[in-house]
């Protein structure tokens, strides 16, 4: 684990609802396709949500994301997923 994806986990450990935060998530499409999305808004409330996005795994298998649902300053509601190209900041 880096040192960021380290400290993204340790606050996000410490989000209560109605802190404020900047995520800059990453996306990477194919191999030479690399860009970032930032979303700013106010913390409703974290999960650890089942999905079944693993391809052609066992019915059995249980896997988790960490997500956080964010209300944006327009008023939308967004979910974002915590994973490896996340980063969290407390703004």
């Amino acid at each position: 684990m880096t040192p960021e994806e380290h400290e993204a986990r340790r606050l996000y450990e410490l989000l209560q609802p109605g802190d404020r935060v900047e995520v800059v998530h990453g996306v990477t499409v194919g191999s030479s396709a690399h860009w970032s999305t930032t979303t700013v808004g106010r913390v409703l409330r974290r999960e650890r949500r089942r999905h079944g996005l693993h391809f052609r795994r066992h019915p059995d298998d249980k896997v988790y994301s960490d997500v956080l649902i964010l209300a944006r300053d327009d008023g939308e509601l967004t979910t974002v997923t915590m994973d490896e190209y996340t980063r969290l900041r407390r703004v």
